[in-house]
């Protein structure tokens, strides 16, 4: 045997060990629901069903307590792929949703304002720029809707119909022999919902149980029952996507991680701090790991890439606001990840740096949000409000019967203060753990004097630590 064959025999021997150790690394599906709550059957939401979602909750862990760290969709999403909270990675509301390659932008899409102004900063790494490094194939599918599009170079950006796209993308994974990473969006749930007016929908208005913050007539019972029907339409695309995953024959190594971005766009949801428009569904399934499991423990959307990059085996962020939550996903209901989940919105961004500042804190009972700029601009997302182009029911109807239930019109005026002449206050505390639908508040209530002190103390240390320079914390506390 020849010097010259041996050597070929251990370049093909190394060779194919190498292309094994890379077939064996997982995969990753990212399925991302837009302005979804946790509203379920496999959580009791009355009259939805929602049997491909309760499916992959019930074969994997799902979290209860699952929040975002920013409730818009942008913001939301520069968190869930870096790590950082979004005063400190730069997208501080929504900016422009650019769904291509970056070098299939045009000179005016990269000078426009918003898309240069409402970027992530350039030191801070993505998770799909570490994935590349790692030797992943990437795709996402339908939205990006973060910028730059530099940090985000995923291979395939896919416009193909759904039912079509994840199957397509993994073949072309296969053909790549690399493992992949496939953001699976779905934005059926997201504004315009379906018009039950024009087709029946299956969602009994009937059925369905308001907040208790939303005015209870016929005509927002109907807008909320569109709006779990649209959820029951995302869940066909989450069926789809799982059904393309099983007939891959990759089922077996692939982590899947279902979640919504935010809460719905309703009063006290989509761009409020309350509990509707930061709470999500969020599950985790993953080879070898737990299934079945309904975990109590307090996580946040920051911790998202810090779990993809733990469960891979990949080096940890060097910086971060979140947390692997991989030991969450050993079997235990009740393993402790965070002590509180912070979260923010700025309205500075799009309201040339005059904006209200509003920031919150959750310990898994109590909830404290607190304001400073109370009187400067609030920004309303359009289908938080309008009828036109969005379809939306309840602003108009809250308005109309404001007199009969004038909580839900108070609740209303503090998200839309321009419009109604609305007064947020500096401070709002719950106790979520018994009042979910945060309807009392506790600010000046003695016998919970202690653990606001402690909330709101810890709030003030984490924006020290993060650096948040736009809140001040100088206002005086209520008296109880």
């Amino acid at each position: 045997m020849t010097r010259t064959f041996i050597a070929l025999c251990l370049c093909l021997g190394i060779a194919t060990a190498a292309a094994a150790a890379t077939a064996a690394k997982p995969n990753v599906l990212v399925i991302l629901t837009e302005d979804q709550g946790p509203h379920l059957s496999y959580v009791g939401t009355p009259g939805i069903k929602t049997p491909n979602m309760d499916a992959l909750a019930a074969s994997g862990v799902y979290f209860q307590n699952a929040f975002v760290a920013y409730p818009v969709c942008s913001a939301s999403k520069a968190t869930l792929f870096t790590g950082r909270c979004s005063h400190v990675n730069g997208i501080l509301n929504n900016t422009q949703n650019y769904h291509k390659p970056a070098s299939k932008l045009t000179a005016k899409e990269i000078a426009d304002p918003v898309y240069k102004k409402i970027s992530i900063h350039p030191e801070i790494p993505t998770l799909v720029e570490l994935l590349r490094q790692a030797g992943y194939y990437q795709g996402v599918t339908h939205k990006l809707h973060v910028a730059p599009v530099e940090k985000f170079p995923y291979d395939e950006f896919i416009a193909l119909p759904r039912e079509k796209s994840a199957t397509a993308f993994i073949n072309n994974a296969k053909k790549a022999n690399k493992p992949w990473f496939l953001l699976y969006n779905i934005s059926d749930s997201h504004r315009i919902y379906p018009d039950s007016d024009k087709k029946p929908i299956d969602v009994d208005p009937a059925a369905v149980k308001l907040p208790a913050f939303l005015p209870d007539t016929p005509t927002v019972r109907k807008d909320w029952a569109e709006y779990l029907a649209a959820v029951e339409i995302a869940d066909t695309y989450v069926g789809q996507a799982l059904a393309a995953l099983k007939a891959s024959g990759q089922e077996d190594n692939t982590v899947v991680i279902f979640l919504g971005d935010h809460g719905p766009s309703f009063t006290r949801g989509k761009m409020n701090l309350t509990d509707l428009g930061l709470r999500i569904p969020f599950v985790i399934r993953a080879p070898g790991m737990a299934k079945g499991v309904r975990s109590t423990s307090l996580i946040s959307g920051v911790d998202l890439t810090p779990t993809v990059l733990d469960l891979l085996g990949l080096p940890p962020l060097k910086i971060s606001e979140g947390l692997s939550i991989k030991p969450a996903l050993a079997g235990s209901s009740d393993t402790k990840i965070h002590e509180y989940c912070f979260a923010e919105i700025s309205h500075a961004p799009l309201a040339a740096g005059n904006g209200m500042e509003e920031r919150s804190i959750f310990d898994g009972r109590f909830h404290l949000i607190v304001r400073e700029g109370e009187t400067k601009p609030r920004q309303v997302n359009a289908d938080l409000k309008t009828w036109e182009k969005w379809g939306n029911r309840t602003y108009a109807e809250t308005i109309r019967v404001k007199d009969q239930f004038p909580d839900a019109y108070r609740f209303l005026t503090w998200m839309d203060p321009q419009s109604l002449n609305g007064k947020p206050p500096t401070f709002e505390f719950y106790q979520t753990s018994t009042d979910p639908d945060e309807m009392k508040d506790l600010t000046t209530d003695p016998a919970y004097r202690a653990d606001f002190t402690r909330l709101y103390q810890a709030l003030r240390n984490w924006s020290k630590t993060t650096a948040d320079k736009a809140m001040k914390y100088n206002k005086p506390l209520p008296s109880p």
